[in-house]
C-alpha cells in the first residue's frame, strides 16, 4: 500500500516538474515580453506626444492598438499638467499689493478632460483640428499602463500556491516627460 502511494506521488511530481512548472515559467517570460512591449510602446507614444505638442485620435488609437497586440486589456491614464504662471500679492483682495514676482504653478488634466477632446459626441471627422488636445512647451505628459485581466502566468501562480492571488497588475508601464514643441 505504502509503495503505491509513494509510486502515485513519484508520478504527480514527475507531471509538475516535466510540465507545469516550464508551462509556467514559459507564461512569465510571455509577461515580460508583454511589459516590454507595452513600455516600448508607451514611450514612442509619449515621445511623439511631447515633440509635437498634442494628441489627435489616430494617435490614440494607434497606440491603444499596438497595446491589444500582447493580448492583455489596459487602464491607460493620461496626464497633462499644464503650466501657468500667479502673481504674487501679500494681501490677494488687493492688487496694490503685488510683491514683483511670479510663481509657477500647474493645473492637471486627466481621461476625463482629454478624452472627450479627442473623442467628442459630435461627428467631426478625426483629422479636425478640433479633435485634437494641445499642450504648451514646458507642460508636462505622463502616460500610466497596466493590464486588467489575469495573465496565464497569474492563473499558474494563483493554481500553484493554492488560490493566493497579488492582485496586482502583472504588466505595467510608466513614462513621461516635459513637452518640447508646439507643433500646430
Amino acid at each position: 500500500m505504502v509503495q503505491s502511494i509513494s509510486k502515485l506521488l513519484g508520478a504527480l511530481l514527475a507531471v509538475l516538474l516535466l510540465y507545469i512548472v516550464p508551462a509556467a515559467q514559459a507564461a512569465e517570460r510571455q509577461d515580460d515580453i508583454s511589459g516590454l512591449n507595452t513600455y516600448h510602446s508607451t514611450v514612442r507614444f509619449v515621445d511623439m506626444v511631447r515633440t509635437k505638442g498634442y494628441i489627435t485620435p489616430t494617435m490614440y488609437n494607434d497606440f491603444m492598438r499596438e497595446l491589444e497586440l500582447t493580448g492583455n486589456t489596459y487602464e491607460v491614464e493620461l496626464e497633462h499638467m499644464h503650466k501657468k504662471y500667479v502673481p504674487d500679492y501679500a494681501d490677494a483682495a488687493r492688487s496694490d499689493s503685488f510683491l514683483g514676482y511670479y510663481s509657477s504653478v500647474y493645473d492637471g488634466y486627466y481621461n476625463p478632460q482629454i478624452l472627450p477632446v479627442l473623442f467628442p459626441d459630435n461627428q467631426q471627422p478625426k483629422l479636425d483640428q478640433t479633435r485634437r488636445y494641445t499642450m504648451i512647451s514646458g507642460d508636462y505628459f505622463t502616460v500610466r499602463v497596466h493590464n486588467t485581466n489575469r495573465t496565464p502566468a497569474d492563473l499558474y501562480k494563483s493554481w500553484l500556491l493554492g488560490g493566493v492571488d497579488s492582485g496586482k497588475p502583472t504588466v505595467t508601464a510608466s513614462y513621461g516627460g516635459m513637452v518640447l514643441n508646439e507643433d500646430y
